[in-house]
């Protein structure tokens, strides 16, 4: 909390200069981090003041020997913990970048039409979960499978703290099931990689030189009508020393399309650069080294039976239709908490206190 209380601090120095008054833009984001900076104080006040009153209640029951208070101690205790756990899981979700929207690319790996499938099911999962969790989704780029699915796709995921829920889903997705696609009927094994970076403010200065960039257009395929049809709107960027390639179609105009594509880019530089400051304590970077196929972070079962299962944390669960219906919020919880200092997650998912820590 002490790290929240100095960014506020931050944000009220911020908003007393003049200069920024002329930056709609830059003021309505302070605003807007300001007000969950605030919600997560108050958050946090609420919690200290019943932690106060139960052990206020406690003492009064000991005192009383009153069985019924007890009952009621017990109940506070239950919601406190619960409320104790969500504090705890926004602390860990106190990275540079966490609190921010998203962009997340879908690939499918190599099997064909039943791994352009499962790259398509992933999409679906990951919409239905952001439109379970109040997260608006834009489709910037999508690539179609040559007879069903997508070959790969990037979405803008918006809302409080989307990177940092994400972020965990970097990796390799393994799918097993009874092919629809195969005439025998026989089961297929299907990968498709995801990779989440976060979007930067406009405020953070990424230099991208005009002579490192290659720039393609093409014809947006998708909704669109004629328009689609007939111009080269979609723009793909290359970077050149990087390597990093782009593309955004979600725009008519070749010229929005191309602001969006080049925002795209500075985002994953910044986050390319992240990485390189913190490679030996970010994990992130580690992942995606890792991210080749086979090196699957989750498995996802449906023949000969049925389970979700998590490589990193060992969560697991048998409801497949649930997850793929973008119920896998506890996969993202279980992810995140192992990632609190001291702590181990079991089979179930729960942390625990590493003893001696």
């Amino acid at each position: 909390m002490d790290r929240k209380k100095k960014r506020l601090e931050e944000i009220a120095l911020q908003a007393e200069n003049p200069a920024i008054w002329s930056k709609p833009a830059e003021m309505q984001n302070l605003n807007k981090e300001k007000a969950f900076l605030e919600k997560e104080m108050s958050e946090y006040n609420v919690f200290q003041q019943k932690l106060e009153d139960a052990k206020v209640l406690l003492d009064m029951s000991v005192d009383a020997q009153d069985e019924s208070s007890f009952g009621e101690v017990k109940t506070e205790l239950r919601q406190l913990e619960k409320m104790g756990e969500d504090l705890e899981l926004k602390r860990v979700l106190s990275g540079e970048l966490d609190l921010n929207n998203t962009y997340l690319s879908i690939n499918s790996g190599a099997g064909g039409t039943e791994a352009c499938d499962w790259a398509a099911m992933l999409l679906r999962m990951y919409t239905r979960w952001a439109d379970k969790n109040g997260f608006r989704v834009q489709i910037l780029d999508m690539t179609d499978g040559e007879e069903a699915g997508i070959k790969s796709c990037t979405l803008l995921i918006e809302g409080p703290y989307a990177y940092g829920y994400l972020k965990a889903e970097s990796g390799v997705h393994r799918l097993v099931r009874i092919s629809p696609f195969d005439s025998n009927a026989r089961r297929h094994t299907s990968f498709a990689s995801v990779f989440a970076w976060a979007e930067v403010d406009d405020n953070i200065n990424i230099e991208v030189r005009p002579e490192d960039l290659k720039v393609e257009t093409f014809r947006a395929s998708g909704a669109g009508g004629q328009h689609v049809n007939r111009t080269d709107s979609a723009v793909r960027m290359y970077h050149l020393p990087s390597g990093i390639i782009v593309s955004c179609q979600m725009e008519r105009s070749q010229i929005q399309n191309r602001e969006k594509a080049l925002k795209m880019l500075k985002a994953a530089l910044y986050e390319k650069e992240v990485e390189k400051r913190n490679r030996e304590r970010d994990e992130m970077n580690a992942q995606k080294k890792a991210n080749e196929w086979g090196s699957q972070i989750r498995s996802y079962v449906m023949h000969p039976y049925q389970l979700v299962k998590d490589h990193r944390t060992s969560f697991e669960t048998n409801q497949v239709d649930d997850v793929m219906d973008g119920e896998f919020g506890e996969f993202i919880m279980s992810y995140l908490k192992s990632q609190m200092p001291g702590s181990s997650v079991n089979a179930h998912g729960k942390s625990s206190q590493v003893p001696g820590l």
